[in-house]
């Protein structure tokens, strides 16, 4: 996440670096006794271990039950380096059993900055290991350490011929990007665009053939010149095969004397993904037990439950006022850090892609604890983070009651890898912020309404804290977090929370209906300024989410056509970017930023939001072209989406999915989004191995890549939130309807706009506001939550059929999406 991690860098491990190359002017040996033929004198251990010779290599019985790596160091001081030196840094080491360790060449002193930091896989035998570095600084006194602790077992070190000469060549990354022809390697939706793009010296158009799994061309045509494309510095032609509309596996795409990766074109293609982004949230969870039964491969003890060695989150202090129980909610990226202005987007965008369509979201869908308890699973997992997010709201009677605490996470950064469970570290409360503050009010009014059917108790609750947070916030209307707050977490700082009080107000009106809300909402400057920015919305920018909601949700708001309409410009605005782009990406800044995957699919969201608002093709075209970048049509040629693709991310940052640092670990579960190229490249892999990157190929598929290649929940959950729409076959049906409320009467008009009979008919809708049927008339209804459905005879072309009932309260939100037989009516 965008943490101005930078300060943290004393705590980072691992970088893996390409093997050094020797060059021809090797300059001295800078390690004094690398060979340890004179005994071990200068290497020193910490005291928890002793070093001694063992057949000519020095060698270390390391303890076990440590948590960190830094708790077991061998290491040697008054190394010199040089600013600019490149050098080459070679040991053989071994571990018995096999181990990870972290071999680092850094500043001796706080802040311990890192000059080289790798990750090497130690087995029984010895092993020679070749890194290189440049040396940002001239220093006489750099340190070579060996962080060898963090593991429950003891376990044996020996190493030997420890060297560091300058003059090596620099390391020079090449990303492996297959073949030039550059497609989505999950697949193209029956009907819909298939394009593709392809690198080439070539300025005129050139053939291409669209070839089947049995090597049958099925399609032909000529690729369209677009020139140079800034995002990746490459000349590139693209490719339009959409006019091919039949269903099968394995199709390639040839052009250029090159093919493609294989792919498929089907309707189901996005079924999985929906369900796996949300499983992501499971494995996420904090302070409970990881059932290996559930998530195969991924079962572990309850993190910061109190149980040794976590200190735990059942009471944390707020220095010395109060402490709090705040166990429960997601771990927000690769740390063990729960933040609430990045919990709340993420809870936010799960429960808005239920309130977009409840029926495409069921019980036992996710496979978790609470499956089969009657209420959707997505709801399920999206309350895991409510009640945190709930507990973190300063009690009444305290200094600032009503407000929510920033974050919450430990005293100091921890090393990878590390299960939650296994975490030592006291956790701390940090203080209040508006900005948290306004993210409990508008996830606890929307989930207020959206709990209201299953769960009428908590439903209440989530609303008094709504409203509780929403009067603090404005009585303490500029409490900022600290940018400076950044050791042990992320500081997550805003210096701007006004977005955040026109998302909050705009939940609480769609939620209450309160003509105070809707007085802030038309009053602020979000409401009819340009909120659709170009490089997209994220934690920090949440304007755009009240702005989705009060378009997309029902409420009456009075000016709610204008703000519809401002939706479909935005989503023009994306569009017309996505394109432009030689890749047909909705994203186009000069430099690409931390998280852009994100981002762009953010962007998708509004287009996503203008279909569903507008019925029009344009925009569903360009969500479905826009996930081709996100799954291998990009510069790279790979997907970012774990377990999606061909060739796809597995190494994203993290402390427990870290199977490249510990091979007894797992990579991150399928349908994990990595956070994509950003140009600041940020951590030291990234900037070693990347610098004077273009934006698209600012990104390394390695686990200490924090800056490029992080997990985070508000990651996944636009992921979530995308799959679902494409999952959504998206079919209109060839009806209208219309409805009329009166009090607690709704009357329901059912028109054929087809040429053929109407069989049968099953019409569902849901109502906004949790209401229940007492009565009906004309039809055969049943209810299941808020989802109602009502059945009846056939109905022939241009006639009309009218139904109705009674509710169990007099008003509310009438509903507007209305499904013939799984299809939309209009």
């Amino acid at each position: 996440m965008m943490r101005h991690w930078a300060a943290a860098l004393s705590l980072l491990t691992a970088v893996a670096l390409a093997p050094a190359t020797a060059h021809a002017d090797e300059g001295p040996e800078q390690i004094v006794n690398g060979t340890f033929e004179t005994g071990t004198t200068p290497w020193w251990s910490t005291a928890n271990t002793s070093i001694a010779v063992s057949e000519g290599r020095l060698c270390a019985d390391i303890p076990g039950g440590t948590a960190n790596p830094w708790d077991v160091i061998i290491g040697l001081d008054g190394v010199p380096l040089v600013a600019g030196e490149t050098y080459a840094y070679r040991y053989s080491a071994s571990a018995g059993p096999a181990r990870v360790a972290r071999a680092l060449i850094q500043l001796p002193v706080d802040p311990w900055t890192q000059y080289l930091s790798a990750s090497p896989a130690l087995g029984p035998e010895p092993g020679a290991h070749h890194h290189v570095f440049t040396a940002p600084v001239s220093l006489p006194n750099a340190q070579v350490a060996f962080q060898l602790g963090g593991s429950a077992d003891p376990w044996r070190f020996c190493m030997d011929d420890v060297s560091l000469k300058g003059g090596a060549d620099p390391d020079v990354h090449q990303p492996d990007t297959g073949p030039r022809v550059r497609v989505n390697m999950v697949g193209y939706l029956t009907k819909g665009p298939k394009n593709a793009t392809v690198v080439t010296d070539l300025t005129t158009p050139f053939a291409w053939q669209l070839r089947n799994a049995g090597g049958d061309t099925v399609a032909e045509g000529s690729s369209r010149p677009r020139g140079l494309d800034a995002s990746s510095a490459q000349n590139v032609h693209s490719i339009d095969f959409g006019s091919y509309a039949r269903p099968g596996q394995g199709y390639t795409l040839t052009a250029d004397g090159e093919t493609s990766r294989p792919f498929d074109i089907g309707d189901d293609l996005y079924d999985e993904l929906r369900v796996d982004a949300l499983k992501f949230y499971y494995t996420q969870r904090s302070g409970i037990e990881i059932r290996d039964d559930l998530r195969p491969g991924y079962g572990r003890p309850a993190g910061h439950l109190d149980v040794a060695p976590n200190k735990g989150d059942t009471e944390v202090p707020y220095g010395d006022a109060y402490t709090l129980d705040v166990r429960g909610g997601w771990y927000d990226a690769g740390d063990h850090g729960k933040y609430v202005v990045n919990g709340g987007i993420s809870v936010h965008q799960l429960m808005s892609a239920y309130e977009r369509d409840k029926t495409a979201f069921a019980d036992g869908q996710l496979t978790i604890p609470e499956s089969g308890n009657g209420v959707p699973d997505i709801l399920d997992e999206a309350r895991w983070e409510l009640e945190f997010l709930l507990s973190m709201q300063v009690p009444d009677g305290r200094q600032q009651a009503g407000m929510a605490h920033h974050k919450i996470h430990d005293v100091a950064w921890t090393g990878l890898p590390l299960l939650p469970h296994l975490d030592p570290q006291q956790r701390t409360l940090h203080p209040p912020s508006t900005a948290a503050t306004l993210n409990l009010a508008a996830t606890a009014a929307q989930a207020a309404r959206i709990f209201a059917p299953y769960d009428a108790a908590f439903a209440a609750r989530a609303m008094t804290a709504a409203r509780k947070a929403w009067a603090a916030a404005v009585a303490n209307p500029s409490v900022l977090a600290d940018p400076a707050d950044n050791v042990g977490g992320g500081p997550y700082d805003d210096k701007d929370v006004s977005d955040e009080f026109y998302w909050a107000a705009a939940e609480l009106f769609i939620t209450t209906g309160d003509k105070p809300f809707a007085d802030f909402v038309m009053a602020s400057p979000h409401h009819r300024g340009d909120v659709w920015l170009e490089r997209g919305f994220d934690w920090g920018h949440t304007a755009q989410l009240g702005r989705l909601q009060l378009a997309a949700v029902p409420n009456a708001l009075p000016d709610r056509a204008r703000v519809r309409a401002s939706v479909l410009k935005g989503a023009d605005t994306y569009l017309a970017t996505l394109r432009s782009h030689p890749y047909g990406v909705p994203y186009g800044p000069p430099d690409y930023d931390w998280g852009s995957n994100n981002l762009i699919l953010n962007n998708m969201v509004v287009m996503a939001v203008a279909h569903d608002l507008s019925g029009k093709e344009k925009y569903r075209a360009g969500v479905r072209e826009g996930m081709d970048y996100v799954l291998g049509r990009n510069a790279l040629n790979q997907s970012y989406v774990t377990g999606y693709g061909e060739v796809a991310a597995k190494n994203q940052h993290s402390r427990w999915y870290a199977r490249q640092l510990d091979a007894s670990l797992p990579n991150p579960p399928r349908g994990t989004l990595a956070g994509g190229p950003n140009s600041a490249i940020q951590d030291p892999v990234a900037q070693r191995l990347l610098k004077g990157c273009a934006p698209q190929f600012c990104y390394i598929d390695d686990i200490e890549s924090w800056s490029t290649n992080e997990l985070t929940i508000n990651w996944n959950s636009p992921l979530a939130w995308i799959a679902s729409f494409l999952a959504d076959r998206g079919k209109r049906a060839s009806c209208t309807v219309s409805y009329a409320a009166h009090g607690p009467a709704g009357q329901i008009r059912l028109t054929n706009t087809g040429k053929k009979t109407i069989e049968g008919w099953s019409l569902r809708w849901w109502f906004p506001d949790g209401r229940r049927v007492a009565r009906d008339w004309g039809a055969e209804f049943s209810q299941s939550g808020p989802v109602v459905t009502a059945r009846g005879p056939a109905v022939r072309p241009g006639r009309s059929v009218v139904f109705g009932f009674l509710s169990d309260r007099a008003k509310g939100a009438s509903p507007e999406v209305f499904l013939l037989d799984g299809a939309r009516c209009a």
